[in-house]
Order: C-alpha cells, then structure tokens, then sequence
C-alpha cells in the first residue's frame, strides 16, 4: 500500500499558539520522558532487546498507568494516548538495531571462545599441525564439491575475467565459513573441530607458512575489542528524554567543573552531554483516529486576486481543529502540491456528515497525522519563534475510484471474517457483543460510496523487471530486462537518470569532503563535530527514485529489484580494492594508500535512504519491490542484469 506524508504548517493567534505549546512543553513531553524512564525498568525489557520488538500493548499500559501520578492527572487522554505511541515509535527502531547488536555480539563471543593458536590447536587435538592441514584441506575439498560450480558470464570481457580473478576466488569462498560454522556444531570429532579452528582463522584457505605468535595474539586482542564495542553500544545509545529546560546541561556542567571524573567513561559521558545538540521542541503529538481532526473552510473577507478567476468571488480558507485542544482553530497554509490532498480530507469528512455517520471512516484518504513544532532561530517567546506544523499521512491508492474499490473488497472481506468467527462461538461477553455490533456497522458503512476521480489502476507485465545496481561511485545504475527473453529493453547511468541535475551530485561530493574535514579538525579539538548538512542528498534520492519508477512505469515493469543491504559494505569494499589493483599493480602497500584516499574522494551514500525512496515512488504506481544479492565483479550493468536474473528465479523457486 502506498503511502506518502504530506505536511502544512499551521497559523493561529499568539495565544492558541502559546497554549498548545504550554499543553505539548509542560505536559506531554514530561509524560513522554517518564515513561522512557519507566519503561527501562520493565521486566521483559532485556528479552526485548534480544528478541528486538516489544509489544504496543505494553507502552500504552504504562501511560494509563501514569494517569494516577499526581502530576499527569490533570493531562487530556489524547495526549497520554499519543505519549506511549511516541515511546513505541522510538524504541521500535531501537530495538531493531539491537537484536542486530545482540546477535554480533553472540557471533563474537562464540568466535573468542573457539579461537586457539597453532600450538593451542595440537594441544587440544593431540595431533600434530601436519594432520590438522590435511584434515582442513579434506574438508574444503568436501565442501568444493557439494556446491555446484558457477558459469562464467559469456558477456564478460577477457581482460575483465584475468584482473578479476581474484574476486572470483574471495566470491568462490564467500559462504565457505557459514558451512563451517554449521559442521563445527554438528560433529563431535575433536579433529575435525581444530581443522574447522584452523580454517576459520586462516581465512578458509590452508597455509603452508608457520604462525606468528604476535599477529595470533593481535587477531585476539581485536575479536576481543569487538566483543567489547558491541557489549558498550549495546548498553549506550538508549533513547533519552528531552531536556527543554535545560537542567541537566547545567547540572552536567557544574559536576564537570567542581570534581574529577573518576574514569574515562565517566568523562565522555560528560563530554557527550554538554557537546550533544539539545532539542528546543518538545514532543510531537500522534493522532491516530481520523475523526480526531475536524476540516472546516472559512470566507476571507475582502476581493481575492486570483489570475483567470472572478475577482469578486470569495476566497475561503482551510482550517483545522483538533481533538484535545479546547476546540482552537487553525488555519492551514500548505504547497500548491498538495492543497489538494487537504481538500479531499473536507471531502471525506462532508460525504460521511452528509451520511448522517452511515458511511464508515476506514475508507478516508487520511490515515494518521501528527502535530509538532519545526524548529527555527530567533530571540523571543519559544511559541513566537518556532513554528507549528501538521504532518498527514495518506494512501495513495485512495485518490482514486478504482484504488479506493480495491481497497473496499479487501477491508470488506477482512470484516466478514472477523463476523463469522464471532458468530461460530456460543456466547459472547458483553464487550464482544459492542465490538461485533461496531463491525457490523462498519461493513453496512463500507457500502456507502465516495466520489472520487476515475484513474485506470496499473497493469504491468509479469516478464519485465526493473533492477538497480547499486556501487561507490555510481550510486544507482538502472536497467529493464525483459526476463523470458534476457534481453535488456533499456539502460540507464547515474549521469542519465540525473540528466541536467547531474551537478547536483558533485556539489554534494564537495560538500561532504568539506564537512569530513572540518569534523576531523574539531574531533582533534574535541569540540562539537555535530555540523548541519543541506537536504540535498535527499533531494539527489528523490530525483534519483523518481527518474527510476517513471521508466520502470514506461516500460510496464512489475518489479524493481534492488540489492540486499546486509551485503554493501563488501560490495563496495570489492569495488574500492578492485579499482585500487587496475590503477596501482604489484604493490600492496600503494593500493591501500590509494584506496584511502579514494574513499575520501568519492561520495559517501546512504543506500538505504535511496531505497526507501524507491519503495515509496513504487508504492505509488502499484510496482512491487524485490530484494536479491548483488554480485562482486562485472560492470554496474551487468551486475543489474545479474540481479533480475535472481529475482526471476528465485520467483520459479517460490
């Protein structure tokens, strides 16, 4: 489903506007702080770290409960409603990266304690090193002919195949070590096990050479460092409050001047404290029920001056009032773009008044929306100087008759279901006997009709595939593959999808290689290194993701595949080497300096802001999304090409 958010910002009076600031500042962020706190306490709070989600029911129990405190007992519903959704946003994304931290830190562990030197390895097996090499060389022999050797590419260069040889080989060995990992667990055989030790530490190759006791003792010290970073940014990072007052600055600041630190970590503690950005806005309110935003219009008085329009007609204005704020109205100033959006929330809300309520809000374009203050500089009263702001969220796929349609027999048959599993049982509790009355009066509303402009939905066909090959220094290479044929219907670079934009993307190059090096100046300094960036990288997203979908939607494709991102870094790692060894052959030393300096050079992208893009522009036309692994060598087409062969077959396999 797609879905977009579109955003106004909102003009009222000094004191409409000093009084939400007073509601959203002094009594919804404290809430929101307590229960951050509060949930930190809870006893399942480190099984949802490992298991990286927890449960929404959990986060609104909490602020209900918050509701007897003396000093939140005065607070309206709607703001102790949208305080736990506000803390389950923020600790959903921060649990996921957890259960990725947690299960690093598992692999570490486990590596650290399997880790044995050459001698270490004898001792436990009781074999000489002569014997674990030939046991090792047995079972890469073993594992080379269980997987199935891979065909070369028939449109791949000679030359290209001889410089990357190399990556043929490191790609040949790249899933060697999970197999290890899984037989080391499946034997008992304390000789197989040191020669799966040996294999793992040696990179999955046996060596002749004799080991040196001090790059062991380095290899070591390192996985236990890791060990250590993860255990660290596992208890770090946790979401905090907000502080608007400013209290805890100044307290961090007067300990940090009267007493010493009686560690390092206590003082980068401090020195994290007074050096982060504080937030002057407080917490953004969440509504989640469509009702809880009245739409009205208003006459201005006065002529308009509008080109092509009676100068004599009245202009009206948009307003909003919100649920939980003393009935304030505020008026709604949004982009030209998407005014209309805002006109079909009125629309929606008139078609269901003019129902007498018989038409059900499930089919309204709006889905969410959330109120909260953009921050700006300037002196004066914090309500004066920043300003408010109301971001919707829609469904695209509503806009229309037909996508509103499709969207009505889904939702229809999705209430039918839950009917007739109520109806089965054989004696319903009064709050069931609501809830099945409320959804019967849902699937009467889901009947009434809207009227909404006719737009032909989206046919694409199932054989043409959009792929996007992703690399460091072209961030997006597309291409459209017809995938019964193999044949390649179009292709386009990173300076094609950009077209006259293309400048924009090395002014962002310079851009960030200014901002690396002012940030390197100030860490030496240990001053803040928190430099404001431009918007321009996501602007360069956009274009990008925009430019994609429209050809993809050109060609009628039902898909864009685009790589796995758990596989980047060493897709771009390959690419930085592989360049460094065509420009400086033979030594090592010179080809690591220059892929240094390369990495400095070249832009640094954020691939999954692209994607994300990606998906949302594809959502929008009804395009599905596909995810595959992208190959090590090859240019950037053909490594796009590679990736709707993936998608095609791992769709026979399904």
């Amino acid at each position: 489903m797609g879905q977009i958010t579109i955003q106004c910002r909102l003009i009222a009076s000094s004191e409409t506007r000093q009084h939400l600031w007073t509601l959203m500042a002094e009594c919804n962020t404290p809430l929101v702080n307590e229960i951050i706190a509060q949930i930190k306490q809870h006893p399942d709070f480190e099984s949802w770290k490992e298991k990286g989600s927890a449960p929404a029911s959990a986060f609104d129990k909490l602020a209900d409960s918050l509701r007897s405190d003396p000093r939140f007992k005065s607070h309206p519903q709607r703001l102790v409603a949208s305080a736990g959704r506000v803390v389950n946003s923020m600790f959903e994304s921060w649990l996921a990266i957890q259960k990725g931290n947690f299960a690093r830190l598992k692999g570490k562990q486990r590596w650290l304690a399997m880790l044995k030197s050459d001698e270490e390895l004898v001792e436990y097996s009781g074999c000489d090193l002569v014997q674990i090499r030939n046991h090792a060389a047995q079972i890469l022999e073993s594992i080379a002919n269980s997987v199935p050797s891979q065909t070369s590419n028939p449109t791949q260069k000679k030359s290209t195949q001889k410089k990357g040889s190399r990556k043929k080989s490191n790609q040949k060995y790249n899933n060697i070590p999970k197999t290890l990992y899984k037989l080391y667990d499946s034997t008992d055989d304390v000789m197989a096990q040191a020669a799966i030790i040996y294999l793992l530490k040696n990179g999955s190759r046996v060596s002749d050479c004799e080991e040196d006791p001090e790059k062991f003792t380095q290899k070591y010290r390192k996985t236990e460092l890791q060990v250590e970073r993860l255990q660290k940014q596992i208890d770090a990072n946790m979401p905090k409050g907000r502080d608007l007052t400013g209290k805890v600055w100044e307290e961090t600041l007067e300990i940090a001047t009267l007493t010493a630190p009686q560690n390092g970590d206590e003082a980068k503690e401090w020195q994290n404290t007074l050096l982060r950005r504080p937030k002057n806005t407080p917490y953004p309110i969440f509504y989640r029920n469509k009702e809880d935003l009245r739409w009205s219009e208003i006459e201005i008085k006065g002529k308009a001056r509008r080109r092509g329009k009676n100068h004599n007609a009245p202009k009206k204005q948009l307003c909003v009032t919100l649920s939980g704020f003393g009935g304030h109205v505020l008026k709604v100033s949004c982009d030209r773009r998407q005014l209309h959006w805002f006109k079909r929330f009125l629309e929606d809300q008139q078609t269901k008044k003019n129902s007498d309520g018989q038409c059900s809000s499930s089919l309204f374009t709006l889905r969410s929306a959330q109120l909260l203050w953009h921050e700006q500089k300037g002196n004066g009263n914090s309500w004066d100087v920043h300003h408010l702001h109301l971001h919707c969220t829609v469904e695209t796929p509503r806009w229309t008759a037909e996508g509103t349609e499709k969207i009505r027999q889904a939702e229809r048959q999705e209430v039918a279901k839950r009917i007739e599993s109520l109806n089965q049982k054989e004696a319903l509790s009064p709050s069931q006997q609501k809830y099945l009355q409320r959804l019967d009066s849902q699937l009467k509303g889901l009947d009434y009709p809207f009227d909404r402009p006719s737009r032909p939905l989206y046919t694409p066909q199932p054989d043409i595939i959009a792929a996007v090959s992703m690399g460091l220094q072209y961030p997006a290479t597309l291409i459209i593959m017809n995938s019964s044929t193999q044949e390649v219907l179009a292709t386009r670079t990173i300076r094609e999808l950009l077209g006259s934009n293309y400048g924009l993307l090395l002014r962002r190059r310079r851009q960030q290689q200014k901002n690396a090096h002012q940030r390197h100046k100030a860490q030496k300094r240990s001053a803040s290194d928190q430099f404001g960036e431009s918007n321009l990288g996501e602007y360069l997203d956009r274009l990008i993701a925009k430019e994609i979908v429209a050809i993809a939607k050109v060609h009628k494709a039902q898909s864009v595949v685009i790589p796995k991102l758990a596989r980047i870094r060493e897709i771009l790692n390959c690419e930085v080497m592989s360049r460094a060894e065509q420009r400086c052959p033979g030594s090592v030393e010179i080809q690591k300096r220059y892929a240094k300096e390369y990495r400095t050079k070249i832009h640094r992208w954020s691939y999954s802001r692209l994607i994300s893009n990606i998906q949302v522009q594809a959502k929008k036309v009804g395009i599905l999304l596909e995810e595959a692994e992208q190959s090590f060598q090859g240019t950037q087409e053909e490594k796009a090409k590679e990736l709707a062969i993936a998608a095609y077959q791992s769709r026979k396999v399904k």
